[in-house]
């Protein structure tokens, strides 16, 4: 099981991240602060002084068919916020 699926690059999340040395990411649902603090250290090789974490219920969409109106709903995620020691970055380009 993987606790990281994957990164948050937007814009807001870069602006925080140059401003306030925070990365934000995609995790599983059932990992808890303290196991995505030692997924971040030992993935990035970092230093993490908190993470903070959010669940989001997904959207209900509905669009028009040819059978009626369908009305579904997008998946729930859980997404953490990490605060990295002051000097200490992640670089996500790197490898590409």
């Amino acid at each position: 099981m993987s606790i990281i699926e994957k990164p948050v690059i937007t814009e807001k999340m870069t602006a925080q991240g140059d401003k306030f040395n925070r990365y934000g990411f995609v995790v599983d649902k059932t990992a808890n602060k303290v196991q995505i603090k030692n997924a971040v250290e030992k993935l990035y090789g970092v230093t993490v002084n908190a993470v903070n974490t959010q669940n989001y219920l997904g959207k209900v969409k509905t669009r028009n068919t040819t059978k009626g109106i369908a009305i579904g709903r997008v998946n729930k995620h859980k997404k953490a916020i990490v605060t990295l020691k002051a000097g200490e970055t992640i670089d996500f380009y790197a490898s590409i």
